[in-house]
């Protein structure tokens, strides 16, 4: 029986349900930086295939299957935004722990929501070459700008 993931905002935390049963409550206030993994270039919703929250002890990974793009991405943009905690990194030049990552075509393992020490993942997201702060409509923007005739890397105040 596949099980059926959702996170949503209620009030200011975002909660995380595993079919019909609330498993975890994050204060948003607390999120000190978002890092969404994605394949391929990353600039179509369905390109990013983890989030990764920073908290000030712990990381919380969440598969994509869990719908935490929907509340980072597309809901409360003013408080994305103003946090300016939103970063971005490719797929293959961010290495999780085996049991962390996400299976191959043979294996289509894919890790589910999940708590670690931050400690545990610190040393490998600082060698993470992240893109950011950026929200995805910054990124969407700045996608646009580049892709302009004579587009310059100055024009980075689109969509700000």
């Amino acid at each position: 029986m596949k099980i059926f993931w959702r996170t949503v905002w209620q009030g200011q935390a975002i909660v995380v349900y595993r079919d019909d049963t609330q498993v975890d409550r994050l204060d948003a206030s607390q999120i000190e930086r978002v890092v969404l993994v994605h394949r391929g270039s990353g600039n179509a919703p369905g390109d990013v295939v983890l989030a990764l929250i920073e908290l000030e002890s712990e990381c919380l990974i969440f598969p994509a299957e869990t719908g935490i793009t929907g509340p980072v991405n597309f809901e409360r943009q003013a408080f994305w935004t103003e946090r300016a905690c939103v970063y971005w990194v490719a797929e293959r030049r961010a290495p999780l722990p085996r049991r962390m990552r996400r299976g191959s075509w043979v294996l289509p393992f894919a890790p589910e929501f999940m708590r670690v020490p931050r400690a545990q993942l610190a040393g490998r997201i600082e060698r993470w070459p992240l893109q950011g702060p950026q929200t995805w409509e910054q990124r969407k923007w700045q996608f646009i700008a580049d892709r302009q005739p004579f587009a310059s890397k100055d024009d980075s105040h689109l969509g700000s």
